[in-house]
């Protein structure tokens, strides 16, 4: 079990108004030079604007990968000054060297000096289509699986850039994130997996809630009100 990395940033952002006529979005996330502590709200001087969908213990932290640029940079339409620097996706956390492939649901990391458990990956919604100006922007996030994923945290603490990033324990190493996100969005009536999805107990309940229901009503949930469509 090796899988171990650095901070590339640690970011936080404030909730404006953003997109729609009357809604709030801290997406625009900036990183700071400073460790900033950790709890199980999330980070100290973060904001999240739609308590519905956003924040709580099993979203507290939100991780995107930095390796994932290169490739929008490519599949974009047109050229994307937001991939420029960190913090396009309205990440807490960036590095290199994890992705959704590397990464399984339960993984135990200490980050900095605080203890953090990956909870679930990011269900992509509308507003990637408005700060990246592409209509279509959540579905190909969501299509691609390059949509990084959320920590509860386990045992607060603080981190900074350049402070390490080391897997500590690893339960359920057959169940990647990535291999998730395929059942979900790409291969969505294989119910056997969508079982073993709801019965993952370090997965938050919401998405085993959602592999439970498709098991049961044999269909796929509408992504169109998520996605802007």
């Amino acid at each position: 079990m090796t899988a171990s990395t650095t901070l590339k940033a640690v970011l936080i952002g404030k909730a404006v108004p953003f997109g729609k006529p009357g809604a709030l979005s801290a997406i625009g996330k900036r990183p700071v030079d400073t460790a900033l502590a950790i709890g199980t709200a999330g980070l100290a001087g973060d904001e999240q604007a739609d308590l519905r969908h956003h924040g709580g213990p099993d979203k507290a932290v939100h991780h995107y990968p930095f390796d994932h640029y290169a490739a929008w940079l490519a599949d974009l339409p047109s050229p994307a000054p937001l991939l420029e620097s960190v913090g396009a996706f309205g990440e807490n956390l960036s590095t290199l060297g994890l992705t959704e492939d590397e990464v399984c649901v339960g993984d135990v990391f200490r980050i900095g000096t605080a203890t953090l458990q990956v909870s679930q990956g990011r269900q992509p919604c509308w507003k990637l289509n408005h700060r990246f100006g592409v209509k279509d922007m959540a579905r190909r996030v969501q299509a691609t699986g390059r949509t990084g994923w959320y920590y509860r945290v386990l045992e607060p603490g603080s981190a900074a850039a350049g402070d390490s990033v080391l897997l500590v324990e690893r339960p359920l190493p057959d169940w990647s994130l990535a291999r998730i996100l395929r059942a979900f969005y790409h291969d969505t009536g294989d119910v056997r997996t969508l079982a073993g999805i709801a019965a993952l107990e370090p997965l938050a309940p919401g998405w085993r809630d959602l592999a439970r229901r498709r098991v049961e009503s044999g269909k796929v949930e509408d992504w169109s009100s998520r996605l802007g469509e």
